[in-house]
């Protein structure tokens, strides 16, 4: 662990009716991202594209006492098929506007106007930080390396969302 870091207890949600554990690159890219930095991966799951079973999913993780973040990738697209939108935001206490409007500036760099069909978000509920991030490996690359990875590192300046996550025993 790095020094001075306090670190983050996460979960890594793959939304996705095609993957698996073979080809699901951008959850694999965030569980090693986490645990590089220092932080603990207490599971990764792949689930359906399907509204109920994914708000279940993230129900269950947002009242786990030990769960304090949740990083969601897939679902957030421009579809009728992509629901973590719709699934997650009704669970959230606090949208944080910003991490959709910054990942949307980051992503434009890489492919232009298409960024405009994402709609990744962020928010916090019951004192656990969600992150929904679109389903491809690049996309997850951007928020992690542009937002994701400054803002659950306690030593990060000005400020991050560690000391408002639930504390852990």
């Amino acid at each position: 662990m790095s020094e001075g870091l306090i670190a983050v207890n996460a979960v890594v949600i793959t939304v996705s009716d095609t993957r698996t554990e073979e080809t699901d690159t951008s959850g694999r890219y965030l569980t090693e991202r986490l645990r590089e930095a220092g932080h603990n991966v207490l599971k990764k799951v792949i689930v359906k594209d399907d509204t109920y079973k994914l708000r279940a999913l993230v129900a269950a993780c947002i009242a786990d006492e030990q769960v304090q973040a949740v990083l969601l990738t897939g679902g957030t697209g421009f579809t009728f098929r992509d629901n973590t939108v719709k699934a997650v935001t009704p669970l959230l206490d606090m949208a944080i506007d910003g991490f959709g409007e910054l990942f949307r500036h980051l992503s434009h760099h890489e492919i232009g106007s298409s960024t405009i069909q994402s709609r990744a978000f962020a928010g916090m509920s019951n004192g656990t930080i969600v992150f929904c991030v679109p389903g491809s490996t690049g996309a997850c690359r951007t928020a992690w390396e542009g937002i994701i990875a400054q803002q659950i590192d306690s030593r990060h300046k000005p400020c991050h969302f560690v000391d408002k996550l639930k504390k852990v025993s």
